[in-house]
């Protein structure tokens, strides 16, 4: 088993990054266990069509925002989970084992290089 400190406190720090950023533009839902994304405060209150539209705008961005991070830190989540089991370090898809210039570049890498663009997970 190779040694995953390094992995591990790079993926924590990446997790209290992620969430803090989640904490500003959503709420986390504990029966769904997903984040939501919420109205910027500072834009509510305004009346008018055009307001609206901005209003309308700006929540289609924090929610598709919402959605990156949310799917950042459940790769974050489970590489954590995978440290934690002895599986860390391992393709998904294939078995074989993560290249370590991949999974320097992206700790929460789930594949190899060979099969990083692949849709099957």
């Amino acid at each position: 088993m190779k040694n995953t400190d390094h992995y591990k406190t790079a993926l924590l720090t990446e997790k209290q990054t992620l969430e803090e950023e989640l904490g500003g533009i959503a709420l986390f839902n504990t029966e769904t266990n997903f984040w939501e994304a919420t109205p910027d405060q500072e834009l509510m209150g305004e009346t008018d069509d055009n307001d609206a539209a901005d209003r309308f705008e700006d929540f289609e961005g924090r929610s598709a925002m919402v959605t990156t991070l949310q799917t950042r830190l459940t790769d974050i989540n489970i590489a954590l989970e995978k440290i934690d089991a002895g599986t860390y370090g391992f393709c998904e898809i294939s078995g074989e084992a993560i290249e370590e210039a991949r999974l320097k570049a992206n700790p929460a890498a789930r594949t190899n290089k060979a099969h990083m663009n692949d849709n099957e997970m």
